[in-house]
């Protein structure tokens, strides 16, 4: 596999060609804390990368749901490197990593970048910073500018997280999107958690057009850019749009379910008799996403604790979930569902 060269500063190589993000599903890993003095746990971090990554979900670090706001530059590499060292030595070691590297200035964030890439990461996910969103929410070259940037120095490819609800209402439009995938060729996707099904549409209109990849080719040519959903409610609406997969919250708790789904939406595309199937699937999946989606970290955390023995609270300012709201989530139709699926399917996958 080919090195090129060393970042950072600790003498690290980094194989940037080696792995790539490739369409699919990934899931924004939680980080997880010990009682009381709210360090870092590794133990159950490592153990549910892994059990994602057998599942067929590949990990994201240092996101939203994994608090990356609450995280030190040391404690983002050190999950980096144990997530790595984990999947490496369980024999999947060309599952890639994806890793937040949002902060307040263009200046930090590419910082952030250089670290991830001498951590091990194989792709950054960077967001705007909300603190001055009065100002940059209108300002469409200063929002241009800072992916620009970002990309332009950033060793690893760059992935555009577009968050209205963690950015202070910033809301990138199809327009500059589409702009930036032309214009920056170390971008390689985007991740759409504003939900907005008609925007996925747009940006794939050109992204997925075939004359995309000559026209606009990648500084990494096996990193295609890719338009990801932040939630899994539209998986087959997205496959027919030629989309190409999630990032999503919920493949914490269902990751055979949210695999096996985007497996039958791709495939419905080309193989009608499975459409309701996939259809069917995507109905219970919708369901709970829009019920464990409102729970937040919390309540994803929570569900963990319930399933896997692991979850525990959220780094303070953040609260836990309230123990009747819990309950209220685990009882719900929608999280018995979901659950009942997940379990069929993880058992098949086992035996």
């Amino acid at each position: 596999m080919a090195v090129n060269g060393i970042n950072g500063t600790n003498g690290v190589a980094h194989r940037s060609s080696s792995r790539v993000v490739k369409p699919g599903i990934y899931a924004p890993i939680p980080t997880f804390f010990k009682p009381g003095s709210e360090d870092l746990d590794i133990s159950p971090f490592e153990a549910h990368v892994v059990r994602l990554a057998k599942a067929g979900v590949n990990p994201l670090l240092a996101g939203s749901m994994g608090e990356g706001h609450h995280l030190t530059h040391r404690e983002r590499t050190t999950l980096i490197r144990a997530a790595r060292r984990v999947l490496d030595a369980e024999g999947l070691t060309e599952v890639p990593i994806i890793a937040g590297t949002g902060a307040g200035s263009t200046r930090e964030t590419v910082e952030l970048c250089k670290e991830a890439a001498a951590a091990g990461a194989d792709s950054a996910i960077v967001i705007a910073s909300g603190y001055f969103a009065g100002v940059l929410a209108g300002h469409k070259q200063a929002l241009k500018a800072f992916w620009r940037e970002v990309s332009q120095e950033s060793p690893i490819p760059v992935i555009i997280y577009n968050y209205p609800g963690a950015a202070g209402g910033i809301d990138l439009d199809s327009e500059i999107i589409t702009e930036l995938a032309c214009e920056c060729p170390n971008l390689s996707g985007v991740k759409l958690t504003c939900g907005n099904v008609g925007k996925l549409t747009r940006i794939c209109a050109t992204i997925s057009d075939p004359s995309f990849e000559s026209l606009y080719p990648r500084k990494n040519p096996k990193a295609p850019f890719l338009v990801l959903g932040g939630f899994t409610d539209f998986l087959v609406p997205s496959a027919f749009a030629n989309a190409h997969g999630a990032i999503t919250g919920l493949a914490n708790v269902a990751p055979a379910t949210i695999a096996r789904l985007f497996q039958l939406a791709e495939a419905s595309v080309s193989d009608r008799s499975v459409l309701p199937e996939a259809q069917r699937l995507q109905g219970i999946v919708a369901r709970g996403d829009f019920t464990i989606a409102k729970a937040g970290i919390s309540g994803t955390k929570f569900l963990l604790e319930k399933l896997y023995g692991y979850g525990g609270l959220p780094r303070k300012p953040l609260p836990p979930i309230d123990a009747d709201v819990a309950q209220a989530l685990w009882e719900h139709p929608d999280t018995i569902a979901l659950v009942k699926v997940e379990r069929e399917l993880s058992g098949k996958l086992q035996s």
